[in-house]
C-alpha cells in the first residue's frame, strides 16, 4: 500500500508539469536527425539539479521516453532514424509514408511506443530484482556471441539477398576497426589521420548513410517526395487502434524482446528492434509485405524500441550497471544527487524509486495525446513543403546534428563521404541497415572475442571458454537457425514455384 502511494505521487501537478514538458522536449529533439536520444538527456541534465531527486527522475525519465518515440517521426516521414533505435522503423514507415498512409504510420508508431513503454515500465516495476540477475549471467564471451547473432539478424533481413546483407554487414565491421582499439590500444586504418583515432562516429554514419541518399533522390526525381493524403483524415486514431488489435501478439511478443534485450547493457533499443522486426517478419501471414509498408512492421520496432526504456532501468538500478547509453546520464546525474545503486534503491530509498517508476508510466500515457498532437502537424508539414525549402533545411539539420554530436568539423566529412557511398551502394542493392548495425555491434563483438580469447589462453581451454556455457551455446543456436532459415525458405520457394511449372 506504501509502494501505491509511492507512485501516485507522480500525480503531483509539478511532477505532472515535468512529464509534459518533459515528453515535448523529448519527442521534438529525439525527431531531428543526429540529436539522440542520450543527447538529449545529457543536455537537459543540469536543469534538473536544483530539483527534488524524485521529479528530476521523472523529468530525465520523460525526455528519453519521449525522444526514443521521437526518432520515429524522421524514419517514417523522410527515411531517416531520428534516434539508432528507429533504424528498423525505416523498413516499412517511409514506405506507408511514400504511399499517402504517412498519418496512420505515425499513429501506429504512436500507440506501439506507448504499449511498448507501459510493458517495460511495468516490468521495472514487478520484475527488476528477477530479471537484473539474467544480467550477471553475461560475459564477454556471450557479448561476443550476441552481437554475431545480431550481424547475422540483420544480413538476413535484407532484401533481396542475403548475401548482400552480409556484404554490408562485413563494410560495417571494417568501419568499426578504424582508429584506436578496443583492447590493446593499437591504432588501425587512420591513415597518420589524428580525426581519425576516435573513430567513426556511429550516429555520423547514421546521417550519413540514411539521409544523404534521400536528399541525393529528392533531388534527382521531379516527382513529389511523399504523396499527400486524398483528404484531411486526421490522426486516424480508430483505424491505428483496429491494426494495433489485430497485431496485438505481435506487439506483446516484441514489448517481452524489448525488456529482455534492455536489461543486457550495451544492447540498447537498435538491437531490440531489429530482433523484434525479424520476429514479426518470420511469425507473420504478411511476411513478404515487410519492407513494403508493412504495419506490423512499425508495431514490432516501436513497441520493441520503447519497451526497452523500462528495461534499461531494471540493471541501472539493481545493479548499478546502465542498460542503454541514456541510462548512463541519468545513473551519474542520480550519483551527483547523493543516491547510490543497488537494493537500497528499494529499501531506503523507495519513495524515491516508486515516485519515479509512477512517472514514467505517466509520461508513457502522456504520450498518446502528445505524440498524436505533434505527429500529426509533422506529418502535414512535411508534406505541404515544397522540395527546393525541404532538402536545403534537412541538410543544415543533418550537418548541424552531426557537428554537435563531438563538436568535430572532420565528422561531417565522414558523414557526406559514407552518404555518398551509401547511395551508391544502395544502387547495387547493399542497403544501409547492414552496414550500420555491423559499425554498432563490431566493437562489441572484438571486445567480448578478445576478453574471451585471454581468458581462453588463460586457462587453456579455448572451446570451453567459448563454446562451454549454456547462455552461448543458446545464442550459437539462435544464430543459426537464423542464417538457415532465409536460405531453406527461398529454396522452399524455389521448388514450390518449379513444381507449379511444371503442372
Amino acid at each position: 500500500m506504501e509502494t501505491l502511494g509511492f507512485m501516485l505521487a507522480a500525480l503531483s501537478p509539478f511532477n505532472l508539469l515535468l512529464a509534459v514538458a518533459g515528453v515535448a522536449a523529448g519527442i521534438i529533439i529525439g525527431s531531428l536527425p543526429g540529436l539522440s536520444a542520450t543527447m538529449a538527456v545529457a543536455v537537459l541534465v543540469p536543469v534538473t539539479f536544483g530539483m527534488p531527486t524524485e521529479s528530476a527522475l521523472i523529468l530525465l525519465g520523460a525526455i528519453y521516453t519521449g525522444a526514443i518515440y521521437g526518432g520515429s517521426y524522421a524514419a517514417i516521414l523522410v527515411n531517416t532514424p531520428g534516434t539508432p533505435s528507429a533504424i528498423a522503423t525505416t523498413f516499412d514507415g517511409y514506405p506507408m509514408a511514400r504511399r499517402g498512409d504517412g498519418d496512420l504510420a505515425v499513429t501506429l508508431s504512436t500507440l506501439s511506443s506507448v504499449i511498448g513503454g507501459l510493458v517495460g515500465g511495468l516490468a521495472l516495476f514487478c520484475l527488476a530484482p528477477l530479471l537484473a540477475l539474467v544480467a550477471l549471467k553475461f560475459g564477454p564471451v556471450e557479448y561476443f556471441w550476441l552481437a554475431i547473432f545480431g550481424l547475422t539478424l540483420i544480413s538476413s533481413l535484407s532484401e533481396g539477398s542475403t548475401l548482400k546483407g552480409f556484404i554490408g554487414a562485413g563494410i560495417g565491421l571494417l568501419l568499426s576497426t578504424v582508429g584506436v582499439a578496443v583492447i590493446g590500444g593499437d591504432t588501425r586504418y587512420t591513415f597518420g589521420s589524428q580525426f581519425l583515432l576516435g573513430g567513426v562516429e556511429t550516429i555520423s554514419a547514421l546521417i550519413g548513410l540514411y539521409c544523404i541518399p534521400v536528399l541525393i533522390e529528392l533531388v534527382a526525381t521531379p516527382s513529389e517526395h511523399l504523396k499527400p493524403p486524398e483528404a484531411s483524415r486526421g490522426v486516424r486514431f480508430r483505424e491505428g487502434v483496429s491494426l494495433m488489435f489485430r497485431g496485438k501478439w505481435n506487439a506483446l511478443r516484441s514489448a517481452i524482446i524489448g525488456t529482455i534485450v534492455a536489461i543486457l547493457p550495451g544492447a540498447g533499443g537498435s538491437i531490440a528492434s531489429l530482433v523484434s522486426y525479424s520476429e514479426a517478419r518470420r511469425a507473420s501471414p504478411r511476411s513478404a509485405q515487410f519492407g513494403k509498408g508493412e504495419p506490423d512492421g512499425i508495431i514490432a520496432t516501436e513497441t520493441a524500441n520503447n519497451a526497452t526504456v523500462g528495461g534499461g532501468f531494471i540493471p541501472t538500478f539493481v545493479l548499478g550497471i546502465p542498460g542503454t547509453p541514456p541510462d548512463a546520464v541519468i545513473l551519474g546525474a542520480l550519483l551527483v544527487q547523493g543516491f547510490r545503486t543497488g537494493p537500497e534503491m528499494f529499501t531506503t530509498n523507495a519513495s524515491v524509486t516508486y515516485t519515479f517508476m509512477g512517472g514514467l508510466l505517466v509520461a508513457t500515457v502522456l504520450m498518446l495525446p502528445i505524440g498524436l498532437l505533434i505527429g500529426r502537424y509533422a506529418f502535414k508539414s512535411i508534406v505541404s513543403v515544397p522540395k527546393a525549402i525541404l532538402v536545403p533545411t534537412i541538410a543544415f539539420m543533418t550537418i548541424i546534428g552531426t557537428y554537435a554530436i563531438r563538436n568535430n568539423p572532420f565528422d561531417v566529412v565522414v558523414m557526406v563521404v559514407l552518404g555518398v557511398a551509401g547511395w551508391l551502394l544502395a544502387r547495387w542493392g547493399i542497403k544501409p541497415s547492414p552496414i550500420v548495425l555491423g559499425l554498432i555491434l563490431g566493437p562489441i563483438a572484438e571486445q567480448g572475442f578478445v576478453q574471451g580469447y585471454l581468458m581462453g589462453n588463460a586457462t587453456g581451454s579455448l572451446a570451453g571458454v567459448f563454446f562451454g556455457r549454456p547462455l552461448s551455446l543458446g545464442i550459437i543456436a539462435l544464430t543459426v537457425l537464423f542464417v538457415l532459415y532465409p536460405l531453406w525458405s527461398a529454396r522452399r520457394k524455389r521448388i514450390h514455384g518449379e513444381a507449379l511449372a511444371h503442372e
